[in-house]
């Protein structure tokens, strides 16, 4: 399968929202295929700078290829998980930060990659390919009960349980391999009826952020990325899933709070006072207009989320 061309969703009011400037110090924590980096780049010109890192080495390498060509000494970037910012790009205050999350086309478009079951490929789903947890790994040796969790919390599937048992019970007789392999295996026991997606497409989301450990990445980027802004600076997220896009609200929610509490739950006796550490620029998240989800079909699950540090 071909490779489509980039589509960086929501450029435009990316760009707009985290109030790009000449000589800002910007990150792009999953440079990808370079669409909002390279934009920033050219919308802070002439001096200033971005850096950027990428969980999927390949793919940043070639980005990174293309924007070191075109923006000489302008940008810098490393191999590595966003979460780990602070580390991969020591002593560096931010004018903005912004996290692009989710799977890539490119990524989806590689067979080999395993992400997707619209052309057979080993069931890898490694965004990292360096990291040694595999898709196949969990499918094939994880509990019943984990993996109906997996498919339950992750990506919401109702079926969860029955499925994640057919799954322990199939897998005596043969190993899972591969993505069609799987995918067909879901479909012959619940058939697509009236549902307009595929059946297992719950499935592969749910293995793939079990796979990245995508949503524990996100917690502790956002808990992390506060200090890394400079006062002023802006934080932007974009999801695609509304598990990655409660993670955002939730921490936004307590970054403008004037109070902390322990626990879990919220006793106004028990608040302690404390300045809050941002505050909302947007309200509602922002969504990709009808126009761009026509050209791009995968902008229509995007949600754009801005905090500003006070």
């Amino acid at each position: 399968m071909e490779e489509r061309a980039h589509s960086p969703v929501l450029l435009k009011e990316t760009l707009q929202l985290l109030c790009l400037k000449d000589g800002g110090v910007y990150c792009d924590g999953t440079v990808g295929g370079g669409g909002h980096a390279s934009a920033i780049l050219r919308q802070s010109s002439p001096s200033g700078v971005l850096y950027g890192c990428d969980r999927d080495g390949d793919e940043l390498k070639r980005s990174a290829e293309q924007m070191q060509e075109s923006f000489k000494g302008r940008c810098h970037f490393q191999h590595g998980n966003y979460s780990q910012i602070e580390t991969l790009f020591p002593g560096v205050l931010f004018d903005a930060v912004l996290l692009d999350l989710g799977c890539s086309s490119m990524q989806l478009d590689q067979s080999q990659r395993g992400f997707s079951f619209l052309a057979d490929g080993p069931l890898d789903m490694r965004m990292d390919v360096s990291q040694p947890l595999k898709a196949e790994a969990i499918i094939n040796d994880y509990s019943a009960e984990q993996l109906a969790d997996i498919f339950y919390y992750h990506a919401g599937e109702r079926q969860a349980r029955r499925l994640a048992r057919a799954i322990v019970e199939e897998r005596t007789l043969r190993r899972f391999v591969s993505t069609r392999q799987l995918a067909d295996f879901i479909e012959a026991r619940m058939p697509r009826g009236r549902q307009k997606i595929h059946p297992a497409t719950r499935v592969f989301q749910a293995l793939r952020i079990e796979t990245n450990q995508e949503f524990l990445h996100l917690q502790l980027a956002l808990e992390k990325l506060i200090p890394l802004i400079k006062p002023g600076g802006r934080l932007a997220v974009i999801t695609f899933h509304s598990g990655e896009d409660r993670i955002v609200k939730e921490f936004g929610k307590a970054s403008t709070r004037d109070y902390i509490f322990e626990g879990t739950v919220d006793i106004p006796e028990l608040r302690k006072q404390r300045p809050p550490l941002l505050k909302v620029i947007t309200r509602r998240p922002v969504e990709a207009a009808e126009d761009e989800v026509k050209a791009n079909p995968r902008a229509r699950s995007a949600r754009l989320r801005v905090y500003e540090k006070i």
